[in-house]
């Protein structure tokens, strides 16, 4: 709110000190943290009210008109977001007649869903121990290069001289 940084409230500090003197410091102190807090409680108070007053004129509404006008595409996806949690919310797929075409048709889609995420956690798990796999073998392949001893280098043998023999 002020800007204020730990320099300045040393300094302010330490001239209160010198002003005030040690033994009435905690006094001032303490009103002055409650006139501190007498006044958060006054701007929240405020705030609220506005708050209030917004929500009961009805800028909640104005906003969404405005963001209707300069956004339709974002507001219709908005719309549409809405509309499917709506049916989704309403729909338990255990509560269909079973002996139903749409139970039978809720069991299949429940099994199917239920492979899928079978398979899902069976290629997880696999890739999962494939990266293991690969990461212990990279670090024991460290662990024996660090462990080898160094070889010198080896000089290649001289090549015969195939443009002198053609």
């Amino acid at each position: 709110m002020f800007d204020l940084g730990w320099t300045e409230l040393l300094v302010i500090g330490v001239v209160a000190l010198i002003v005030v003197g040690p033994k009435d410091l905690p006094v001032l102190f303490r009103n002055v943290g409650r006139f501190v807090g007498k006044a958060r409680g006054m701007a929240r108070e405020f705030s609220r009210a506005m708050s209030d007053a917004a929500d009961e004129a009805g800028v909640s509404d104005i906003q969404k008109s405005f963001k209707t006008a300069t956004n339709p595409m974002a507001s219709a996806m908005d719309g549409l977001k809405d509309a499917a949690r709506d049916l989704t919310k309403g729909i338990d797929p255990t509560k269909f007649d079973p002996d139903s075409e749409t139970g039978k048709l809720a069991a299949d889609r429940a099994e199917s869903a239920k492979k899928i995420q079978a398979a899902t956690a069976r290629a997880a798990a696999e890739r999962k121990a494939k990266e293991a796999a690969e990461a212990l073998a990279a670090a024991d392949k460290a662990e024996a290069a660090l462990s080898a001893p160094a070889e010198p280098a080896q000089t290649p043998a001289a090549a015969p001289d195939s443009e002198t023999k053609a």
